[in-house]
């Protein structure tokens, strides 16, 4: 597994954040970490569907271009953006100009606007974590090889968000937003971030 430096030491990190000082501290201080916040959970989602196609460390280098772009992802105020919004953000060279996942961004604060109406405070955060019984999974996982790209709780939430309304969220999708925010501890048994995250685990 690849070594990336730490203030001078050496750190078994998972491999996949390399040494790139972004990758690094997102790996560090983010990935696995969970998220209940209905806001934050909207703006992972949005940011792992513009993702497709692409790599990660693409859209972290450009994050803060997203959060201005999309007025830091306040799902109200997106929702109410219309054809101008988007012709001016297929200009914005500071995000990735796709009107489809743009659309989707849009599409996808209104039906977050529909849940949140009917269920209030938490409705979001419960729609996700119903797929993992509202508790992190912390798998045990030695090679990279045993990452798998998608598993059924994943697919069942790409189905949740479609019936929704959402778009851009499909099984693979999923499973990598359910990596970022928690709902499943995916770091290496042999990367410190792996006992870290277990002690912040959600288990209700």
């Amino acid at each position: 597994m690849p070594r990336a430096k730490d203030s001078g030491d050496s750190v078994s990190r998972c491999w996949w954040c390399g040494s790139d000082p972004v990758y690094v501290a997102y790996h560090d201080r983010e990935w696995g970490v969970p998220v209940t916040g209905d806001r934050a959970l909207y703006e992972k989602l949005v940011l792992d569907g513009f993702q497709a196609g692409l790599s990660w460390i693409t859209i972290l280098r450009r994050r803060a271009a997203f959060r201005r772009a999309f007025v830091r992802f306040d799902p109200a105020k997106v929702s109410r953006f219309g054809a101008r919004d988007v012709e001016r953000l297929l200009q914005d060279d500071g995000i990735i100009r796709s009107r489809a996942k743009i659309e989707a961004a849009i599409a996808n604060a209104r039906a977050w606007e529909r849940i949140m109406d009917a269920g209030g405070h938490g409705a979001f955060r419960d729609l996700l974590w119903q797929h993992v019984d509202h508790r992190t999974i912390v798998n045990r996982l030695r090679r990279p090889t045993e990452i798998r790209a998608s598993t059924p709780q994943s697919e069942r939430m790409a189905t949740t968000l479609r019936k929704a309304g959402f778009s851009f969220c499909g099984p693979v999708i999923c499973y990598a937003f359910m990596q970022a925010v928690g709902m499943v501890n995916d770091h290496l048994v042999s990367c410190p971030r792996h006992a870290v995250c277990s002690e912040l685990a959600r288990v209700e």
